[in-house]
């Protein structure tokens, strides 16, 4: 029996490897593969295969063996549902619960990187707002103090980096609208308006799915119901 700590090692490996794109979706690959990937033993690599069976990763194909999940629609659809669920009750409880301080300094952190992009959107700043982004979902879940929950929501969270990496580039384009979505749910929480949190953290999600399907960004919000300057910026150039 393989400890405990390798194994988890491996699947931590595998799927940094994953992100990183050294292995592709719907690529097929050996144990053997994996073992020159990762640097650890072949034992550590056989355990840590029906863990990734069992959430979805990899997928066994007879005669061909193991194949790296695709990133189709139905995947989109699944991984996307199953998210809104997730961070539905995680924005209500946060909205509720947490301290004026947490909240300010989430709120500061989004202010940070927004100023930074619109003094230049550089790799570097499409780089730290895309780990803000993650940040900002996980603090969500994270702060509902449930393990099981956080667990299934980092499984599914891999899901959906897959799916951005294949399908979505983050560009001048897509951050700014994904900004405004996230001033809008910040702008609810702060207010303490656990209604308006879940519909603009709804809505996000939608338009997060939209552009991973390809159909673009969903509808630009009215100037009343956007965040402040982006609204006034609108006024002045039109």
């Amino acid at each position: 029996m393989v400890p405990m700590k390798l194994r988890e090692k491996a699947y931590q490996s595998f799927t940094r490897h994953l992100l990183a794109m050294d292995i592709r979706p719907g690529q097929f690959i050996t144990q053997r593969e994996m073992v020159a990937l990762t640097g650890l033993t072949l034992g550590a690599i056989r355990e840590m295969i029906p863990r990734l069976e069992a959430l979805g990763l990899i997928v066994t194909v007879p005669q061909r063996g193991m194949q790296i999940a695709h990133v189709d629609l139905k995947l989109v659809r699944n991984a996307f549902q199953f998210r809104g669920i997730l961070e539905r009750e995680a924005v209500a409880a946060f909205t509720r619960r947490a301290s004026d301080d947490d909240v300010a300094a989430m709120a500061e952190d989004l202010r940070q990187i927004r100023r930074k992009a619109e003094a230049g959107v550089t790799r570097a700043v499409l780089e730290e707002a895309q780990a803000i982004d993650w940040g900002f979902h996980d603090a969500l879940i994270d702060a509902m103090g449930n393990e099981i929950i956080s667990d299934v929501y980092r499984v599914n969270s891999i899901k959906i980096r897959l799916i951005r990496l294949e399908r979505v580039v983050l560009s001048p384009e897509t951050l700014f609208p994904a900004m405004d979505e996230h001033a809008r749910i910040m702008m609810a929480i702060e207010r303490r308006d656990v209604a308006g949190a879940i519909e603009a953290m709804d809505r996000h999600i939608a338009s997060a799915q939209n552009r991973a399907m390809g159909i673009g960004v969903a509808a630009v919000a009215s100037d009343t119901d956007q965040p402040p300057q982006r609204a006034a910026r609108r006024r002045r150039s039109s």
